[in-house]
């Protein structure tokens, strides 16, 4: 199978089984998709899920991109994932590793943790473009438009997008005014004016621009982290609430 699959018109239906299949007929089982989420927000971890769905598996009916569908029909699909996977493991990369290493980074880090919670695996589907320096994950391939094309990568981007919404909502008990248990932390307008009047917390990336801008001189004097055990212990603790709550 290459490394990424070639664009392609993108299937007006639920995602299928394509990719899977071609690696389930070659004896490789332990198939897993993975997504992550809140690359774009202004605050919080981001989040990878990963999914490994039993072979020659049924579709759960509704699984979708998760940005395709709505935020009650997440919640009613992610145990039904969960109850049927094989093996579902959460990864996270805290503020400070998003900040230190740059969210493109960070998220692959976070990639990373949610893989190695899996305990083994065949093959790994994920969404996005050819990922550098990523060999170490073990035999993987890219697809584009991957949650919308292929059932294990929709599953991941279920789990992965409630537990974070869980977590939004949890950190918006915490720091209220921000609007995260509706926005999940992204650059609504009700947040930017919230970053505005109550200023930046210490869960917001500092080095975002909608941040920056807040933050003015005061952001070279916020950077000065290590991507220690503590950060992502900090993250984990954070989604292992979220995933309870």
């Amino acid at each position: 199978m290459p490394d990424a699959m070639r664009r392609r018109p993108l299937p007006s239906g639920p995602p299928g089984f394509r990719a899977e299949w071609a690696l389930w007929r070659s004896g490789r089982l332990r198939v897993v998709g993975v997504d992550e989420c809140g690359v774009g927000s202004l605050c919080g971890p981001v989040v990878a899920a990963a999914c490994v769905v039993p072979p020659h598996c049924r579709r759960i009916a509704g699984v979708r991109d998760s940005k395709q569908i709505s935020a009650a029909q997440r919640e009613r699909l992610a145990p039904l994932i969960r109850a049927q996977a094989l093996a579902v493991g959460i990864g996270a990369a805290s503020v400070a590793e998003i900040d230190r290493l740059n969210i493109y980074h960070a998220t692959h880090l976070a990639m990373r943790r949610a893989l190695r919670r899996l305990g083994g695996y065949d093959h790994v589907l994920i969404d996005g473009r050819r990922i550098r320096d990523f060999d170490d994950v073990g035999p993987h391939t890219t697809i584009v438009k991957g949650d919308v094309t292929s059932y294990a990568i929709a599953c991941a981007s279920i789990v992965g997008k409630t537990t974070r919404d869980h977590l939004l909502r949890l950190l918006a008990v915490r720091h209220p005014g921000y609007g995260w248990e509706r926005n999940a932390g992204y650059a609504s307008r009700e947040h930017r004016d919230a970053i505005d009047a109550l200023g930046v917390t210490p869960y917001h990336r500092r080095t975002f621009n909608a941040v920056r801008l807040a933050l003015g001189d005061q952001i070279e004097l916020d950077l000065d982290f290590d991507t220690s055990a503590q950060d992502e212990e900090a993250a984990d603790q954070l989604v292992a609430e979220a995933v309870f709550a």
